[in-house]
């Protein structure tokens, strides 16, 4: 009777150990696991329509290092070429307006990540016009004085062929101090990829896809 109680512990263990071997550790938790800030994949050989897309990626590196503080405000202004640092109405090409997007895309950026930011050019009243309503001016008549503003977002376009490098920052007003900064590629197609108009020694060039 005691040889068969003990054949029967001895074959109980070997079958535990077999169980073991097949179930093995639990390895689910070593998977990487997706994060609502992991960006999805950038579709490939589609850059029209992406202009989100690289402003997203553009905030991520600019934002990487500031946490948002509710008594902390932002302003957000225009993008200009480092040559000029203004607008230039007159250079026409495929990202004339990206100076403007990133202004816009950037306080959108800024704001979905916790961040106060101010619409400088808020009018005092709704501006009623002959066919459209609005409450944005660059009317500084129409405009009242912005509230205590914290830090500024801005920066400046590189144009190259195929695109410019935006060169994006977060500075303190009081100080001046440059607290966060990003460098990103923006191709020309992103606005339009089928024709593009630009201009190069006072001569206008119109150059079409040849695909």
């Amino acid at each position: 009777m005691k040889l068969i109680i003990i054949r029967s512990f001895s074959f109980a263990l070997a079958l535990a150990g077999i169980t073991a071997c097949v179930t093995g550790p639990d390895t689910q938790n070593d998977a990487p696991q997706a994060t609502a800030e992991t960006p999805s994949p950038q579709p490939v050989g589609q850059s029209l329509g992406n202009i989100e897309y690289q402003t997203y990626l553009l905030a991520n590196e600019l934002f990487a290092n500031l946490k948002p503080a509710q008594h902390l405000r932002y302003a957000v202004a225009g993008f200009v070429p480092v040559t000029s640092l203004q607008y230039e109405s007159q250079h026409q090409s495929p990202l004339m307006l990206l100076g403007h997007q990133l202004e816009q895309g950037l306080m959108t950026e800024a704001t979905k990540r916790g961040f106060t930011t101010q619409e400088f050019k808020l009018s005092n009243d709704i501006v009623i016009g002959q066919h459209s309503d609005r409450v944005l001016s660059r009317n500084i008549a129409n405009l009242s004085a912005p509230e205590r503003i914290d830090f500024y977002i801005t920066g400046t376009l590189v144009h190259q062929q195929g695109g410019a490098v935006v060169n994006a920052r977060v500075i303190e007003a009081r100080t001046k101090d440059v607290v966060g900064a990003a460098t990103r590629f923006f191709p020309s197609g992103l606005f339009w990829d089928e024709e593009q108009v630009t201009t190069r020694q006072g001569r206008l060039y119109r150059m079409q896809d040849k695909g």
